[in-house]
């Protein structure tokens, strides 16, 4: 039977190729196009869902973190092959971890603070969750929409886009 931390790793194998596909839709020419003044540009967005997985990988093995001692930097993308290199990575770090990760691991107590309040406490498998995966797929619906504020088709993720139907029949 598989364990919960199996039941993510499956989802992160299905969800992988998704996001893959929404950031080899972004032109590297408009890595610097922001919509808003207040939001990251594209290619900072782009490179933050590359790195979502690995980076809550990482703090996820810790017993918590404070972000009023983190610094919130987000780098842009190199180059298209940097970015999708950054997701492989990643995704690979996620993985992982949490094939790693055993019941009693998994139903330890990981806390978010900010100095010291208390934001959150959680079992690790449900960081894994809501701020691994749930995140992830969060920014990259944002992502989506600087694709079609920008003009770039949008590709499938889950059903069909207005750009692409994969239950249409083939041309003939």
């Amino acid at each position: 039977m598989p364990t919960a931390a199996d039941v993510l790793v499956a989802e992160l194998d299905v969800e992988a190729p998704v996001t893959r596909r929404v950031l080899e839709r972004l032109p590297p020419d408009r890595f610097d196009w922001r919509p808003h003044a207040k939001s990251l540009s594209a290619g900072q967005l782009a490179q933050h869902v590359a790195t979502i997985p690995g980076n809550m990988a990482r703090l996820a093995q810790l017993e918590g973190v404070d972000m009023a001692t983190r610094r919130q930097e987000y780098p842009s993308a190199e180059s298209a092959a940097a970015l999708l290199a950054s997701l492989d990575a990643s995704v690979g770090a996620a993985r992982e971890m949490l094939a790693g990760l055993d019941d009693v691991r998994a139903g330890q107590p990981w806390r978010l603070t900010f100095g010291a309040r208390e934001v959150f406490t959680l079992p690790r498998l449900a960081v894994m969750r809501r701020m691994c995966l749930n995140h992830w797929y969060h920014h990259r619906g944002e992502l989506l929409v600087y694709l079609r504020l920008l003009d770039v088709p949008v590709p499938v993720v889950y059903g069909r886009s207005a750009d692409e139907n994969p239950f249409a029949p083939p041309p003939a």
